[in-house]
């Protein structure tokens, strides 16, 4: 797939979410706002982002954002401001406009580090729980970054660094240019490329043996502490493997024992630290010093174990600066692949990242895409055909093999749209996709707001229980029924994003768990997969219940964000004992009322004062 067609399938994707013909509308940004900042979160270069689009002055200055993440140790934010075109043919963006869009989120930043929005802005405004927030963590931030998202492409993909307040903060340009490289490619690891020598001053002496019967070489070598350093620094969670991303933290008992061996005795750091384990695509070996062979840079570097010390050898010395890092040394294992099978790739990484971390307390085995679970679904996927006879769904069991598909079968502009009319991208799933549409319809949507992998995780752990709700196996009848929970909760998406400015996420979550709660045992699950579609009765009663859901999340947040109030359990139980319109009649997917649901409460108010106004929200 080369650039321009990865540019109009993203333009494709926005505009099938947002379900709009054409270019240019306020939500087609937010929705290529959401899909390029979850990719990043997929990839590990941020944390769980929240759509939240601001725009204003700050006294002669104007101010806009998009969305942000912060990490859960409120040590570590990321802004985000949109740059969307929304064209059909592909344009180039200069570093005028994406320093102005820069400089518009640094005076939203600035603004909240200074305590000055706090009192310029609506308190009933999305964005000002935001900046409350900014004010009182600022000081204990670690790192700050400020994206530019942009579907065009940038001259530029990243600026100087600044100052605030002592804090340095990152400028980034994540354009559609280093998006295809992520997603077409499939290997957001290629932009990680380490020249040992530009940071140590030479290469690192190793013992490298070459895997003559194997689809991998070796080596051993030894990392000075201020290498690492400085890598994490240049690179942050792009550096550590997806699966080993909740390592990000110097809470736990091993950090803290890593940390005070860094601080009080740094040069007994080797012989009391197991070491890290890197993925490589390729290294450059020279003679090192000894007659040694040395590692002189590495290209697509990825630590697969040892994420506890990369971060604890970072945070360490950021926060206690007087840590001698040039006197420790961090013992590595090197695993450098060659296989040119992107999907045997992608299998030899899980299973390396999950047999390292085997003594480690995240279970890696549960975000392994080759457990048998998975791998069903994908058969199950590849095999079973929509009521039509000639379309289907996919599901992207391994990532990037949706565009794999496009680009290896797509030889030709007809073959591409043919592959695309009969599996088109609005019926791709991924793994947390999955996760997500499951485990929102089983009622549990403070566990899908906790964020992607972390309720990837759960519904895996889900698997391993003595009456597990879900299959090791499933079955054709399970798919069909899984395809029309997916067919729901996109439903809706696009209902939500349209209504609402901020925490859509949010919102649809809560809103199909209450779907769910209260229509689950009356609604045929089976008609829906024969219709492909939701109803637009259904529709009508799902955007009915979306404005109280919405209002329930912000009042029962009580001035919380509600990306963070909605992660409590006590949030779910507010909004499913909430007081919501009567359920509206003739709704096609509904079994009759005899068939034992049990009646719902009907009511106009929430029991606060809100005043619930039962119109339908337009798809």
């Amino acid at each position: 797939m080369e650039l321009i067609d990865f540019f109009r399938q993203t333009q494709a994707d926005v505009r099938e979410r947002t379900n709009s013909p054409d270019g240019g509308t306020p939500y087609e940004e937010q929705a290529f706002t959401e899909i390029v900042m979850q990719h990043m979160a997929e990839i590990g270069m941020t944390f769980e982002p929240v759509i939240c689009p601001h725009a204003g002055r700050l006294r002669n200055a104007v101010i806009r954002l998009s969305g942000y993440a912060l990490s859960e140790e409120t040590d570590q934010l990321d802004l985000f401001i949109s740059l969307y075109a929304g064209t059909d043919e592909l344009k180039s963006i200069s570093d005028g406009e994406t320093l102005k869009a820069v400089d518009q989120c640094w005076q939203f930043l600035k603004g909240c580090a200074e305590g000055k929005l706090v009192s310029a802005i609506d308190p009933a405004s999305d964005a000002y729980a935001l900046a409350v927030n900014i004010q009182k963590c600022y000081s204990s931030l670690d790192q700050i970054r400020i994206f530019v998202l942009t579907d065009q492409c940038a001259k530029s993909k990243n600026f100087a660094f600044r100052e605030n307040g002592g804090k340095t903060v990152k400028l980034e340009v994540m354009d559609i240019e280093r998006l295809y490289r992520h997603c077409a490619e499939g290997k957001p690891r290629d932009e990680i490329m380490v020249n040992f020598r530009d940071v140590t001053g030479s290469a690192l002496p190793c013992i490298y043996v070459p895997g003559e019967m194997s689809d991998y070489d070796y080596a051993l070598t030894v990392i000075p502490g201020e290498a690492l350093r400085f890598v994490y620094e240049k690179y942050g969670a792009r550096l550590l493997e997806a699966n080993v991303r909740s390592f990000l933290s110097v809470t736990g008992k091993v950090n803290r024992g890593i940390k005070e061996t860094l601080i009080n005795n740094p040069e007994h750091f080797m012989a009391y630290n197991n070491g890290i384990v890197i993925l490589a695509d390729e290294i450059r070996l020279e003679t090192a010093v000894g007659g040694l062979p040395g590692i002189l840079w590495m290209g697509g570097m990825q630590i697969v174990n040892g994420g506890q010390t990369t971060a604890s050898v970072y945070f360490t010395k950021k926060k206690e600066p007087k840590t001698d890092l040039k006197r420790v040394r961090i013992p590595a294992k090197i695993i450098i692949l060659r296989s040119d099978d992107a999907e045997a790739e992608e299998n030899m990484i899980s299973a390396v990242s999950r047999y390292a971390n085997s003594q480690n307390v995240v279970r890696q085995a549960d975000l392994s895409a080759n457990r048998p679970f998975h791998v069903e679904i994908e058969k199950l996927a590849n095999t079973t055909y929509c009521p039509d006879g000639t379309s289907r769904w996919f599901y992207e069991r391994a990532a990037g093999s949706y565009n794999t598909l496009l680009a290896r079968e797509g030889t030709s502009p007809a073959k591409l749209r043919q592959i695309k009319e009969k599996i088109p991208s609005s019926r791709k799933i991924t793994k947390t996709d999955l996760a997500k549409f499951l485990s929102a319809w089983d009622q549990k949507p403070d566990q899908v707001s906790l964020g992607s992998q972390k309720n990837f995780v759960a519904l895996m752990n889900n698997l391993d229980v003595e009456n597990s709700p879900w299959p090791q196996q499933p079955d054709v009848l399970f798919y069909k029924r899984m395809i029309a929970k997916a067919i729901i909760f996109k439903a809706a998406q696009k209902l939500v994003r349209p209504a609402f400015k901020a925490f859509q996420a949010n919102v649809t979550t809560y809103l199909v768990a209450l779907l769910s709660h209260r229509l689950n045992d009356r609604l045929d699950l089976d008609h829906i997969w024969w219709q492909q579609r939701v109803s637009s009765r259904l529709e009508e009663q799902m955007g009915q219940w979306a404005k109280t859901v919405n209002e329930i999340l912000h009042k029962s947040a009580n001035g919380r964000m509600v990306s963070e109030w909605a992660k409590k359990p006590e949030c779910w139980t507010a909004v499913r004992n909430g007081i919501y319109s009567p359920l509206i009649e003739g709704i096609p997917e509904l079994r009759s009322a005899d068939s034992g649901a049990s009646p719902l409460p009907v009511d106009t108010t929430f029991g606060t004062g809100i005043t619930i106004i039962p119109d339908p929200i337009s798809p």
